[in-house]
């Protein structure tokens, strides 16, 4: 059970919490490898689903040596990796995606925690897309990939010397839920009515 009056630190997952990205991400995928069969984009798009808290690169490798069965090199993950950027910055820098609820906690509440992102998406990218929608102003730090999130939070942890008990990550995945369990920090999963994932 949380205490919610010892939680002091808290650290949020972006896609489908903060922004309701997560339909505009699975049509990227859809167009990124849309010269492949369309039974294997299909099973790439149900793993995406599934699999909210992971990254872009995790997701490109996984659907070649999972599904397609063939060898990647990490320059060829990357490459798609830019594509699959220039298929989503664009779009997801409009505030219209912002997800109202989680905005008004976050404004009405920054001075009363230390609030932080870990995701799953692009950082360069994430910080782009916090700049343009005005949204880093309310962050002490904002972090994504490469970097898996496992590590992402347990950096957030030590370099502020956060209690493990104080701190609580909000997210909407199984792997959020890992995550925060992992690191042995509390978790809260959201629910984002309008993405049908882990908490629906």
């Amino acid at each position: 059970m949380i205490n919610i009056e010892n939680i002091k630190n808290i650290i949020f997952d972006f896609d489908g919490v903060i922004l309701d990205s997560v339909g505009l991400k699975t049509q990227a995928f859809a167009e990124l490898f849309k010269e492949f069969p369309e039974n294997k984009v299909k099973e790439l798009l149900e793993f995406h689903l599934k699999n909210g808290g992971i990254s872009r690169y995790q997701k490109i490798q996984y659907f070649f040596e999972n599904i397609i069965h063939r060898e990647i090199s990490d320059g060829e993950i990357l490459k798609y990796a830019k594509k699959y950027s220039k298929l989503t910055k664009e779009k997801l820098s409009n505030s219209r995606h912002i997800i109202k609820e989680t905005f008004d906690f976050i404004k009405k509440n920054q001075k009363c925690y230390n609030m932080h992102i870990a995701s799953g998406a692009d950082e360069q990218d994430l910080l782009e897309i916090c700049d343009k929608l005005k949204l880093s102003q309310y962050f002490l730090s904002i972090h994504g990939s490469p970097t898996k999130k496992d590590i992402l939070v347990k950096n957030i942890l030590i370099s502020n010397n956060y209690q493990n008990k104080e701190t609580i990550l909000i997210g909407d995945s199984v792997n959020d839920f890992e995550v925060a369990l992992n690191n042995k920090i509390c978790f809260y999963g959201f629910k984002n009515f309008n993405y049908k994932g882990f908490m629906q």
